[in-house]
């Protein structure tokens, strides 16, 4: 059997639908070998869909009573942190009591705007500039050294806009850095359930981040329990397909490699 892992999902201590206690049950029916919760944290901004600050003790402690009385399945803890150019420090500092078994590091913001809150940011910008400063944002995230993971490192795409340049200048370029920083990436199967309705990262350049060895793992970004594991059989088969032989797997934010 595959050793499957979804560490991308979120639960009711942010803006998921439901308490964490009913991922466990899908997970399990799916194949899955370890789930991992990943909660939003927005710090420097009030974002309602993220996670208070204040309630991060006691998304650890549920979690880690649910991991104590979950046998079928590992439960890892984890953390989906929004990047801010400049705040590093404040980032490192807030996270670091914490015990984590991996960080996904995320860009939703480019300046004070999200870009995933509806097609109105896009509008009367050029496409081919957004997307250059938002792989941009992302190379700085990637090399801050705050992150396991990287989230859905083309979210731009949600709304399926498309530049008119060819972008694999920008894919090879993000892809050196994670090399370079020792960062994943995660093929994110809920691109599927946006307008964009395909996975991050652009399925076309997904060789440009075999080519330069960047570890990958499958997350669903599940937001409730009957997306966890979507569209895996899928996502698993495009990697095959591409040439990837080894899915990263992560303890107390140590990675290491098992094949698929």
């Amino acid at each position: 059997m595959i050793y499957k892992t979804d560490y991308h999902m979120h639960s009711n201590f942010s803006d998921g639908r439901s308490a964490p206690e009913e991922y466990v049950s899908p997970a399990i029916h799916a194949g899955l070998s370890e789930i991992g919760f990943s909660e939003h944290l927005t710090l420097f901004r009030d974002a309602e869909d993220c996670m208070n600050p204040v309630d991060i003790s006691p998304y650890f402690d549920h979690i880690e009573m649910l991991r104590e009385r979950t046998k079928d399945i590992k439960i890892k803890i984890g953390l989906e942190v929004d990047y801010f150019a400049g705040k590093e420090d404040d980032i490192r500092s807030f996270l670091q009591p914490f015990p984590l078994d991996y960080i996904i590091g995320s860009v939703h913001y480019l300046g004070e705007k999200p870009v995933d809150h509806g097609t109105e940011f896009y509008k009367d910008k050029s496409i081919d500039k957004l997307f250059e400063s938002y792989f941009n944002s992302v190379i700085v995230a990637v090399e801050s050294g705050l992150f396991d993971i990287i989230g859905h490192c083309d979210l731009i795409r949600i709304y399926g806009y498309t530049p008119v340049s060819d972008m694999e200048h920008l894919y090879r370029k993000l892809a050196k850095a994670m090399k370079h920083s020792n960062v994943a990436f995660e093929l994110n199967t809920n691109g599927r359930n946006r307008p964009l309705a395909d996975f991050y990262p652009d399925r076309r350049f997904l060789n440009v981040f075999r080519e330069e060895n960047v570890p990958v793992c499958v997350n669903s970004d599940a937001h409730m329990p009957s997306r966890v594991a979507q569209y895996f059989d899928e996502a698993y088969d495009l990697l095959r397909y591409i040439g990837f032989t080894e899915m990263a797997v992560f303890d107390k934010r140590v990675r290491r490699m098992v094949p698929f």
